[in-house]
């Protein structure tokens, strides 16, 4: 049966943790985030044929909300690796209470 940690433990490890480590934008598993101009969101709702509203929405308390700066209103593409189609991009408006 493996140590348990206190948390203290775990939380003086992470301080010790290079920057670039406890960046989570650097995570392997975060995918590329970014918030569109004013002028890109207007034409990816036009080319979609919808409201912003209509997009799914992403919460301005979501950790790369917070990092990127993000308001409500504000619409996010998100870039990830896909084994099947190479590159997947997705949009979200963020939308909702921090």
């Amino acid at each position: 049966m493996p140590k348990q940690r206190l948390v203290s433990d775990v939380a003086k490890d992470r301080k010790e943790q290079p920057e670039e480590v406890r960046d989570l934008s650097q995570h392997i598993y975060v995918p590329k985030h970014e918030v569109l101009s004013k002028e890109e969101a207007e034409e990816l709702l036009k080319k979609l044929g919808v409201t912003a509203d209509k997009l799914p929405y992403i919460s301005p308390s979501d950790p790369m909300v917070k990092k990127l700066g993000a308001k409500v209103g504000d619409i996010v593409k998100i870039t990830r690796r896909s084994e099947t189609a190479g590159e997947a991009v997705y949009y979200r408006v963020v939308w909702g209470e921090s």
